[in-house]
């Protein structure tokens, strides 16, 4: 796919685990892929992960896209929650509850933002070892806006359960 010159890389936390949450990943990846605008660029492998707050659920498989856009932030994050209708999320579902499929706006390139329906960096990215593990697979270890390192931050959550799921075919 042809995007403008003015693209931005920009990193989507995927994840699930109800009916088949491999496949609801990868229909995610297919559809962002063919958005106008949207090229997938790399996919981490698959990590299954205990589920937090409720922990009366499976477990989740997650994984860590990085994409070029050249759409904003918001249009982005419109573009992600028109996927996750398409393959069956319902919206608003209890948080931390068992979902089809989730699709969180990690990162855009450098920005830093806060909007009534938007946060970047994700806001709670820091705390969450199934997106920091995906994360450093394709990245290393990045310097996040704000200066953080993703080791350092790993670190800190050296407690939390993930396991390597396997690798993630599209």
């Amino acid at each position: 796919m042809k995007l403008p010159s003015a693209a931005a890389h920009a990193w989507i936390g995927l994840g699930g685990n109800l009916e088949d949450p491999k496949a609801a990943i990868r229909g995610a990846l297919f559809r962002l892929n063919g958005e106008e605008g949207v090229s997938l660029d790399a996919v981490s492998s698959l990590y299954r992960t205990a589920p937090v707050g409720i922990t009366d659920q499976p477990d989740f498989l997650n994984a860590v896209a990085r994409l070029v856009t050249s759409l904003d932030p918001e249009q982005l994050l419109r573009k992600l929650l028109e996927i996750e209708a398409a393959l069956g999320r319902v919206r608003p579902g209890a948080q931390f509850g068992p979902r089809l499929v989730d699709l969180d706006l990690l990162l855009y390139g450098e920005v830093s933002m806060a909007t009534a329906d938007l946060t970047v960096p994700h806001p709670k990215m820091h705390l969450r070892r199934f997106v920091l593990e995906p994360l450093f697979e394709i990245e290393g270890d990045m310097t996040l806006p704000g200066g953080d390192r993703i080791a350092r931050l790993l670190e800190q959550c050296r407690d939390q359960r993930v396991a390597p799921a396997g690798p993630l075919e599209i």
